[in-house]
């Protein structure tokens, strides 16, 4: 039986290849280049967290991993994966190292790496309408809560606040609103996905969204301490790389250790508003440990 990282892994390549196949019959090779390198974003090695918490959150409502589950959680994924191409450009954060390889526009060229990120947004967005199993009204909620977690009102509102703070002294109260959007949204939005294709009630929705506001404020505060504490061959990126950019972290403003004992607090947070789902939860309670220990 696969595990729920090689599902998901099975999913996004069986998408991409059978899509790769048809701009083979029908188009130019340069669209051909455009889909080598969104699979060379997608496909390149990650740690999978947020399609995990789905499938996590999912179990504990009640529900285990199937095809139309599958098909949730890898368009998770393809959100998560677009957004780091479009991070790691010149304009953004500008990094050269992604998952231990050269970021996607340096393995092709920036042009290229925009339009891959475009590519696996939309496709994001598409996959979940094409959902056999699901009525109109859950493929609906489900696009909403995604698209909302990625535009202005989450992830990429995130990263506009981040840019703008590049050179400024900033409150942990002003970093920790910013990450809840940035990071710690489309986490929130893995677990509410996975939730409603459970078909989970009102209640369990509402302390799987608590759970994971603290565990995905916890994720950005641990990158923050690795950064400070780890080096670029465990991390799969640019160690320090916030620091020469001269941005505002969570160790820059709170120590190392204060940042620790924030993790700790977070980590306590997000298992406390797991106690209504018994043992159900078990793999999210797993999932949390890993998130507020994690090296990479």
């Amino acid at each position: 039986m696969a595990t729920r990282c090689e599902r998901v892994e099975q999913h996004l390549a069986l998408d991409l290849e059978n899509n790769v196949t048809e701009f083979h019959l029908h188009t130019s090779p340069h669209l051909a280049t455009l889909y080598e390198a969104c699979n060379y974003a997608a496909l390149g090695g990650g740690k999978r967290v947020r399609p995990l918490l789905c499938y996590a959150a999912a179990e504990a409502a009640g529900v285990h991993p199937n095809g139309a589950l599958d098909s949730v959680a890898a368009s998770i994924e393809l959100i998560h994966a677009y957004s780091l191409v479009h991070d790691d450009l010149p304009a953004m954060d500008d990094d050269d190292l992604r998952r231990g390889r050269p970021t996607c526009h340096k393995a092709f060229n920036e042009a290229t790496a925009i339009l891959a990120g475009d590519a696996l947004q939309c496709r994001a967005f598409e996959l979940l309408t094409l959902i056999e199993g699901y009525s109109a009204e859950v493929r609906l909620q489900l696009l909403g809560v995604l698209t909302s977690a990625s535009g202005p009102r989450g992830m990429v509102g995130g990263q506009a606040i981040d840019i703008a703070a590049v050179n400024a002294e900033v409150s942990v109260e002003h970093l920790e609103g910013m990450h809840s959007l940035k990071t710690g949204a489309l986490i929130t939005a893995a677990l509410s996905m996975g939730g409603i294709a459970a078909g989970g009630n009102a209640d369990q929705l509402q302390w799987l969204q608590q759970f994971g506001d603290a565990i995905g404020l916890a994720f950005q505060v641990q990158d923050d301490v690795m950064d400070e504490s780890s080096d670029s061959e465990t991390m799969g990126k640019t160690q320090g790389a916030d620091k020469a950019r001269n941005k505002p972290t969570y160790v820059s403003l709170l120590g190392l250790d204060g940042a620790k004992a924030r993790v700790a607090e977070l980590h306590g947070e997000a298992i406390a508003a797991l106690e209504l789902f018994g043992d159900s939860a078990w793999a999210l309670r797993a999932m949390a440990d890993f998130i507020a220990t994690r090296q990479r």
